[in-house]
């Protein structure tokens, strides 16, 4: 899960730095996979964390 981290941060790098280059179109792309990569991320550690306490049980 930390890859998906990383690649979502790598997203908004790219898009931060296109955005002040002036490509918008590159730009909105990059945020909107960083967004995707930072949802699903959080996605699974809900999941692990639920199967976690379960396992517990």
């Amino acid at each position: 899960m930390g890859n998906l981290i990383h690649y979502a941060i790598v997203f908004l790098v790219v898009a931060l730095i296109a955005a002040f280059l002036g490509f918008g179109g590159v730009a909105g792309t990059a945020m909107e996979g960083a967004k995707i990569l930072f949802w699903v991320a959080i996605v699974l550690f809900v999941v692990s964390l639920i199967a976690g306490m379960m396992r517990r049980v």
